[in-house]
């Protein structure tokens, strides 16, 4: 495989575009969306219970019993908040598309693709958290900080240098 190279102007207009989009994120999402708070809680309960439902079609003690928490066996293991909910995830992953070139009737199918993916990554997290809780607490912080983290952002990353690689232009040779 050939290693991937982006030209400046390419390069310039995805940092510039990435930047603006970031900056309208955080305007529309710290001035409507987290005082609103319906988006939030309502990723939050879909994660935690999708989680607990897939946990229990697994044959594990598995429910929610709050809207944001997985319980195992009767005990909270798990509580969804906002910033685990996904949703800044989704925005990542979508503006990269977006900043990068490629066309765009492959982009409209490639990010919801994309979210849906990094949306179920999340609801298996938030499961092998839960199983983590329940039989190894004392890793618990660890994986939830750092070995997730660096698997669901691996993972954006992937998906990002997948689409780059086949849908992006091939830089032409100056």
């Amino acid at each position: 495989m050939k290693p991937f190279t982006l030209p400046a102007p390419a390069l310039r207009r995805f940092l510039v575009v990435a930047v603006a989009l970031y900056l309208v994120w955080f305007f529309v999402y710290e001035q409507w969306l987290a005082p609103d708070g319906r988006l939030d809680a309502f990723l939050c309960e879909y994660i935690a219970r999708s989680s607990a439902a897939a946990l229990h079609l697994l044959g594990f003690d598995a429910a929610v019993l709050y809207p944001r928490i997985v319980f195992m066996q009767g005990q909270a293991a798990v509580i969804v908040g906002a910033p685990c909910n996904g949703l800044v995830l989704y925005m990542l992953f979508a503006g990269f598309i977006v900043a990068f070139s490629g066309p765009w009737q492959h982009k409209l199918v490639y990010i919801p693709l994309g979210i849906v993916l990094i949306s179920l990554l999340n609801v298996i997290r938030v499961m092998a958290l839960a199983l983590n809780y329940q039989y190894s607490r004392a890793t618990l912080e660890f994986n939830h900080h750092y070995t997730f983290t660096f698997v669901v952002y691996g993972c954006i990353f992937l998906l990002w240098m997948w689409w780059a690689r086949r849908y992006s232009p091939a830089p032409t040779a100056a």
